[in-house]
């Protein structure tokens, strides 16, 4: 947009807290409010008056239609769109939304996963509006713009369908565990809230280059493809100046982004050739993850705009760095008090001590399950690759806060603390500026960065719900404990059982914290001698989600039931299965049907021109190497291409049992794709460029 006016256009397409103090009636704005901000029951008697100014402020700016928008467990977003229109009498229509439909909708149940809870048969299920997310309007194609009413998503008979309800459930796990906590040190907030910043990483390639790659459009990644003759080896990306036609994408984008009150605030080269990050300012983990289900989607539309497409897998490109989503955590009241803030003299803030020791604590007690919260069929590409965080979950405290509790560990206080340094350039018109005192650790899963911790782990096209979900509730389990284990002290003794708590806490859990490089080989041997676990692909870390320690923690915190538990594993295994057996099904379809005819044919024009050569007189002894190169690669593609749709077929008899249906796909198709690949990839390094049927890492990676 030329002249914009960021101020006046950011969160001009959302019902925020300014339109709702403008439009809705005092009382009604105050309860609402409420709601939101103390978490106090929905006052149901107001929805006809939110309903009302929210369908008003969406047929100002050009709405039609509303609908329920929500979060399957399907890795997407569903919307039913519904007109605003109903008649009357005279014949004429009038613009109506109820408070009963904004209340609830009711979509299909049966068809979006449910893992066994709902059937084809059982279709009933309904939607609930969200009032702590704000709703938006969304631009279509044509122009006319529709509603978006952010809501839940449950079952007839109860269970969570969502991404949404759980996480909204350990919000309030959370809070009242925190606030517990709190009044032992003599405060009463309202409310306790994590927030959370994405940092969404993503390609960008030419969308005609794009559209002639079978797998990039059907799997989201290449399934074939030699590496280009330069990768990312130079180191010259990162960071590095924006391709034109990228940078004029990221403008449009943050266009739209702030026009939803999102707070796009950093964008920049990654890595890899082609990659890009934007990042967000922190919000409320709810409100964020929503935000970020719309980043995503935006991003692949405003790209298509632009001729471009974006790529979110997490590993598009074999060979190049992948793609993930770091989810930057902390909690704090609704007072603005951050609880994961050391200040500046972490060894006398108990209270940060008490919150960072219960963090610590919940990461090691549940290792495995934020593992598996961040399992995904794409992130297996990632974790444990040398360029993501280990499958091992560690923490990363830092020089300053690991001095603290070693210290606390031996003496049960720390005395002294890691001072910042000075940065000197010893240049005289360069600023000194004070440094931090602990540096940042860019292979550690669970990184202290400051005031919040980073979990690297999640995958770029992860729902942020699930991983903050599991943070949340295990870190609310281990508050519980704290305050059970303090409350009786209260007083006098408080001090004194707070610093007990602690240092026994550290002792007991101050394994899962490491502070050096976590991708050596040294640490995988250092780690199984602390009896860190180390999980290598999904469907061996999927077990956790119903492991008993699991269901009785969810349980416990009153996030979800065993079945809504089971209901998400089987999920997790079906979508595993269902992503291998596409990728196979495509990799069989591109070997048959252009890989093979592309290089038969060659293999025929070099044929051909031997048989020239030699009719002249002279022995076509280059020709005859490489249709012997082409002939014995062509015989490998073919007998894996062929085994490979033997195993694909050899998959039906484990439907039925989720779990061995995914592990079959693991060991037997995954695992065996390089073998189908790897004569493939040789191949396109003998062919002629002008041979080669599809666009190669050279075009896709460099050409923009």
């Amino acid at each position: 947009m030329s002249n914009l006016n960021v101020p006046e256009l950011f969160g001009s397409y959302t019902f925020n807290d300014a339109v709702m103090k403008e439009r809705l009636p005092e009382a009604v704005y105050k309860s609402l409010r409420e709601t939101i901000d103390e978490g106090k029951p929905l006052d149901l008697s107001i929805a006809d008056d939110v309903a009302r100014a929210m369908k008003e402020w969406a047929v100002d700016l050009g709405a039609t239609h509303y609908t329920h928008w929500f979060q399957p467990l399907n890795n997407g977003t569903a919307e039913k769109h519904d007109s605003f229109i109903n008649g009357t009498k005279e014949g004429s229509v009038m613009m109506e939304l109820s408070g009963k439909e904004l209340l609830r909708a009711e979509p299909d149940a049966s068809s979006f996963p449910s893992g066994g809870l709902r059937s084809t048969a059982a279709a009933r299920g309904y939607t609930a509006w969200d009032c702590t997310s704000p709703a938006f309007v969304k631009d279509t194609p044509d122009g006319t713009k529709v509603l978006c009413i952010p809501t839940a998503f449950t079952s007839y008979t109860g269970e969570s369908l969502d991404h949404k309800t759980p996480l909204l459930r350990a919000q309030d796990a959370i809070s009242k565990q925190a606030k517990r906590v709190l009044a032992l040190f003599g405060k009463y907030p309202a409310r306790v809230q994590s927030s959370v910043g994405p940092e969404q990483e993503y390609f960008i390639v030419d969308r005609a280059l794009y559209e002639k790659r079978e797998d990039l459009e059907l799997t989201g990644r290449t399934l074939f493809g030699a590496p280009a003759p330069k990768g990312q080896e130079m180191d010259d990306n990162y960071f590095g100046s924006i391709n034109d036609r990228i940078l004029t994408f990221m403008n449009d984008l943050n266009d739209e982004l702030w026009k939803y009150g999102i707070l796009a605030k950093t964008q920049h080269n990654e890595v890899g050739p082609g990659q890009c990050e934007l990042a967000v300012i922190y919000n409320d983990t709810n409100t964020a993850t929503d935000n970020n289900e719309l980043v995503m989607e935006l991003m692949r539309k405003i790209a298509a705009r632009h001729g471009l497409a974006c790529l979110l897998h997490e590993k598009p490109f074999a060979g190049i760095n992948g793609s993930g989503k770091h989810n930057n955590w902390s909690i704090a009241t609704s007072d603005g008090e951050n609880l994961m803030n050391p200040t500046d003299d972490p060894e006398n803030n108990l209270q940060f001590q008490v919150f960072l020791a219960a963090v610590v604590a919940a990461v090691d007690n549940h290792a495995e399950l934020l593992r598996a919260s961040a399992s995904s069929v794409g992130n297996d590409h990632r974790l444990g690759a040398q360029e993501a965080p280990p499958a091992i979950v560690s923490i990363y405290l830092g020089e300053q806060l690991d001095d603290m509790m070693h210290q606390i560990i031996e003496k049960g206080e720390a005395t002294s603390h890691v001072q910042a340094k000075v940065y000197d350039p010893g240049v005289s018109t360069l600023p000194k500026f004070t440094m931090d005192a602990t540096d940042r650790n860019r292979t550690a899963p669970f990184a202290f960065t400051g005031n919040k911790f980073e979990f690297r782990m999640v995958g770029s096209t992860q729902n942020c719900s699930q991983p903050l979900t599991v943070i949340n509730t295990i870190v609310a389990d281990q508050l519980r404990k704290a305050a059970d284990k303090l409350e009786p002290f209260a007083g006098p003794e408080f001090e004194k059982a707070a610093k007990a708590y602690v240092q026994e806490t550290f002792t007991n859990h101050g394994r899962v914290v490491f502070n050096g490089n976590g991708y050596s080989q040294e640490w995988v041997e250092e780690a199984a001698r602390r009896g860190l676990p180390s999980i290598g692909c999904m469907v061996d870390a999927v077990q956790y989600y119903t492991s008993p320690k699991t269901i009785r923690l969810f349980q416990r915190m009153g996030v979800m039931s065993e079945v809504e538990l089971r209901s998400r594993a089987a999920v997790m295994y079906e979508l595993y299965a269902k992503s291998i057996n596409i990728e196979g099904r495509v990799m069989v379809d591109m070997a048959k049907r252009e890989i093979l005819p592309a290089v038969m044919k060659y293999e025929g024009t070099i044929a051909k021109e031997a048989d020239d050569i030699s009719a002249a007189g002279t022995l076509p002894n280059v020709h005859k190497k490489t249709i012997a190169e082409i002939s014995s690669r062509v015989s490998r593609l073919e007998d894996a291409t062929e085994e490979l749709a033997r195993r694909l077929e050899g998959a039906k008899e484990f439907q039925g049992d989720d779990e061995a249906w995914a592990k079959y796909y693991y060991n037997e198709v995954f695992k065996f794709f390089p073998e189908v690949r790897k004569p493939a990839d040789e191949l396109e390094g003998i062919l002629a460029k002008d041979a080669w049927p599809m666009p190669t890492y050279e075009e896709l990676l460099f050409e923009l």
